[in-house]
């Protein structure tokens, strides 16, 4: 009596503690954002348990009823499911996919698990079904921010360059052609500095999105970085030849964009194209060399098209070897000075010298200053070039007083950047007051295009400089389109007529005219003029006649280093 009693105890207990594991399985899977099927495969037992109403509005009382599952999975993934529920038949023991429910936006992560009995025959199974929805999108915006450029949906650059190499792969083995066009906005940094970057971000996003109505399964289209975008096409013609999305753009651009802030603005780009494999036949290759015809065409003027050839290649090598020269020359001040006499026209007397800047290179080539002043002017190593060219110019120019005691002027180019320097008009007073120089032996020559950028602080920066008496020079007159308005509201001392109009002055009526208009018009201003490139006696007298009152060129003195200028000149003042 007592061993029954002790086995019904026992069996109460056993059946305590199931009780109390299965309110705990069961908690556990209510509680939890997942759905479960589970199957007695021996048995032929269904149930459903945890979040299921949440997913599906159906009930599974039999095995037949799984397959109504199919019904709320989107076509593409009926068949990762029928696997996952078959998972038994393949002797699999664990496998999951990633499923969309139909008419949802709520994406499934479905996992099936089989138990095996020792003989290999399956037992029972389970299938999970498990929310994702926020992984998968928050997976999804890291693909698309790997991928795609954020402020217009284009590809990004990487992901390009990526489909480009496909596409030259792809070239390759069929001997296809492939174009890149790069593009950029003409001037763009003036519209952020102007309307500020919102405006220039909206700006840059519809033309992007303009764009990105070009592409295709041929057609790649990509915002690279700022104000810069490149199209790749794939044997292109017809519609998709360069010419005609070249053509689309051109008349696009023609139209201004309209602004969320009821503004027009229109715009300008300038394009470089190379062709695989003609211009070169790796992917980074061709957009560099996509990207250097894109230059040549921004210095042909805004709104051009340039086509990649062998010598625009040639000239950019030339100037990458020229930069890194220049860098080593700058560190080394690797420069001479030459200086040039101006004389006055009546009677020969020395006005005084402009500096001119000479390089030779560590082979022994002399580099001409119109090849590499614009590479230092482009980065930035025109600064201390410019700086030492004036400081070296006036301590010799201080010498040269003091040892000669001569009235003379000293004229010095100075580069539209460093004008733009806050440093500037310091820069210029602490070397003049170092080698303890007059001020106004000092002359500064200005061109036309370091006014155009900034004409207003141009303007106050020469005010300052005059008031201290430093000279103003504007260089190079007439050869701009809008020198006239320069000579008002300008503390302008000297006009230098260029040696474009002295060149022709002789044999073109029309120069006539216009070199007698400008030396008529600005001795009635009051400014002294300075005729450069003179080089015969015939345009010598011709000058002298109409009342230049200073001669500069080849007739009289050719640019000379110091010690000729010293020898030659001023010893015989």
């Amino acid at each position: 009596m007592d061993e029954l009693r002790y086995q019904v105890d026992l069996l109460n207990a056993i059946n305590q503690k199931l009780t109390n594991d299965e309110k705990m399985y069961r908690l556990i899977c209510n509680t939890s954002n997942s759905a479960f099927i589970y199957q007695d495969l021996k048995e032929n037992v269904i149930r459903t348990a945890g979040n299921w109403s949440f997913y599906f509005d159906f009930t599974i009382k039999e095995f037949s009823d799984i397959t109504i599952l199919f019904g709320y999975v989107e076509e593409n993934y009926i068949t990762a499911l029928r696997d996952l529920l078959d998972l038994e038949k393949f002797g699999l023991k664990r496998d999951s996919a990633i499923i969309k429910l139909r008419d949802s936006q709520i994406w499934v992560e479905c996992e099936a698990a089989v138990i095996y009995d020792d003989f290999g025959i399956p037992l029972e199974k389970v299938l999970r079904f498990k929310n994702i929805t926020k992984l998968k999108n928050q997976n999804d915006e890291l693909t698309y921010m790997a991928y795609y450029d954020v402020l217009t949906g284009l590809y990004n650059r990487n992901y390009f360059v990526r489909l480009l190499g496909d596409f030259i792969r792809k070239a390759e083995a069929a001997n296809d052609i492939i174009s890149v066009m790069f593009i950029d906005i003409d001037d763009f940094r003036k519209v952020n500095d102007s309307m500020g970057i919102i405006i220039g971000d909206e700006i840059m996003q519809q033309f992007g999105q303009f764009l990105s109505e070009f592409k295709s399964e041929q057609v790649l289209v990509s915002h690279f970085n700022g104000d810069i975008y490149c199209i790749a096409i794939y044997n292109p013609f017809g519609n998709r030849s360069v010419e005609a999305i070249h053509k689309a753009i051109q008349k696009r651009l023609g139209l201004p964009f309209s602004l969320s802030t009821g503004q027009e603005v229109t715009i300008s780009v300038s394009v470089g194209v190379a062709e695989y494999p003609e211009a070169a036949r790796t992917t980074l290759e061709l957009i560099n060399c996509a990207e250097i015809v894109m230059f040549k065409a921004k210095s042909s003027g805004s709104g051009t098209i340039q086509f990649f050839d062998a010598p625009i290649l040639q000239d950019f090598l030339n100037n990458v070897a020229i930069e890194n020269k220049l860098k080593e020359a700058v560190f080394n001040q690797n420069f001479i000075l030459h200086f040039q006499p101006q004389y006055t026209s009546n009677d020969k007397k020395l006005r005084g010298m402009e500096t001119l800047i000479r390089w030779r290179d560590y082979d022994g080539k002399m580099i001409s200053p119109m090849t590499f002043i614009p590479i230092a002017e482009k980065n930035g190593a025109i600064i201390p070039i410019g700086t030492w060219v004036i400081e070296e110019s006036i301590r010799i120019y201080s010498t040269w007083k003091k040892t000669y005691r001569q009235d003379m002027i000293l004229s010095l180019n100075i580069s539209a950047i460093q004008y733009a320097r806050n440093d500037f008009i310091d820069t210029v007073l602490s070397i003049i007051s170092k080698y303890d120089v007059d001020p106004r032996g000092i002359e500064l020559e200005i061109t036309e295009s370091v006014l155009i950028n900034d004409f207003k602080d141009i303007r106050e920066k020469l005010h300052i400089l005059r008031e201290y008496g430093i000279r103003i020079s504007l260089d190079d007159f007439g050869t701009g389109f809008s020198s006239l308005s320069y000579l008002k509201g300008l503390p302008i001392d000297t006009l230098k007529i260029d040696k474009s109009f002295i060149d022709t002055v002789i044999t073109d009526s029309n120069t006539r005219i216009i070199t007698e208009s400008i030396i008529y018009m600005v001795k009635k201003l009051g400014f002294e003029t300075v005729a450069e490139g003179v080089e015969t006696e015939e345009q010598f007298e011709y000058l002298k006649s109409i009342g230049c009152d200073c001669i500069q060129g080849y007739l009289l003195g050719r640019p000379m280093p110091p010690g000729d200028l010293e020898k030659d000149v001023l010893q015989c003042l």
